[in-house]
């Protein structure tokens, strides 16, 4: 809802991994580029893209979403989309918003959805005795969590030779500033009681696919905002 119709239109899908999303637009009638900085997500992506036919609208740049505007060499969009789980490995919110601001034309947007900072104060690693999720990192701290950990949240029978992550919680006012500051308009701000993955163990899945809280909403799951670019 945030992103609207992209049919004909250019959009850059920043942190794609290995491109679902991407190519879901494309299928939509978008020109889309995914850009991650992952060589083996890329190189699946483009595999994907050949496999379903879409590789004539949908490509894949190998880049640091910091170093993307070096790596893309000043193309501009009508959306810039990112979602799900994005955020969370960003050390710098502010240099990420000012990436988003160099790539939209005039009168463009950014579609953004993400897991809500607020949630992410929590973890089902620290459940409380009713099994709800117990603290995890403060909200306000804005250092990173950094975790040892060989499982895979993506692949649970996967083992990671590579153990360490760093994390950052950004605080929704830290993200609605950094995109204000680099010169876009916040012209739409949701909060949603549902995300698309399990986050928490407690959470029950609904008749829509989406995560909830099993008994009220206790607090927001989700966040979905449009920042738009001024002009045209």
């Amino acid at each position: 809802d945030m992103l609207g119709p992209v049919a004909g239109l250019r959009v850059l899908h920043l942190q794609c991994h290995f491109g679902m999303d991407t190519l879901t637009l494309a299928q939509q009638g978008a020109s889309v580029t995914g850009v991650d900085f992952s060589a083996p997500a890329v190189d699946a992506a483009r595999r994907l893209a050949q496999e379903v036919g879409l590789a004539d609208r949908a490509r894949f740049v190998l880049s640091d979403v910091y170093e993307a505007p070096a790596a893309l060499r000043g193309e501009r969009f009508d959306r810039v989309f990112a979602s799900w789980g994005a955020l969370c490995w960003l050390p710098d919110i502010r240099a990420w918003a000012q990436v988003v601001a160099q790539f939209l034309q005039p009168g463009g947007w950014l579609a953004l959805a993400d897991a809500h900072p607020t949630a992410y104060v929590f973890d089902s690693r620290t459940a409380t005795a009713d099994g709800r999720p117990g603290w995890w990192v403060p909200y306000l701290g804005r250092e990173a969590a950094i975790e040892e950990s060989a499982e895979d949240y993506a692949d649970p029978a996967a083992t990671l030779r590579n153990t360490r992550t760093h994390q950052w919680l950004h605080p929704l006012g830290d993200i609605v500033t950094a995109l204000l500051e680099a010169g876009l308009t916040l012209a739409r701000l949701q909060e949603h009681d549902a995300v698309p993955w399990l986050l928490f163990n407690c959470l029950q899945r609904s008749a829509d696919t989406l995560y909830r809280w099993p008994d009220q909403p206790w607090l927001p799951l989700s966040f979905s905002l449009r920042a738009v670019k001024p002009g045209a």
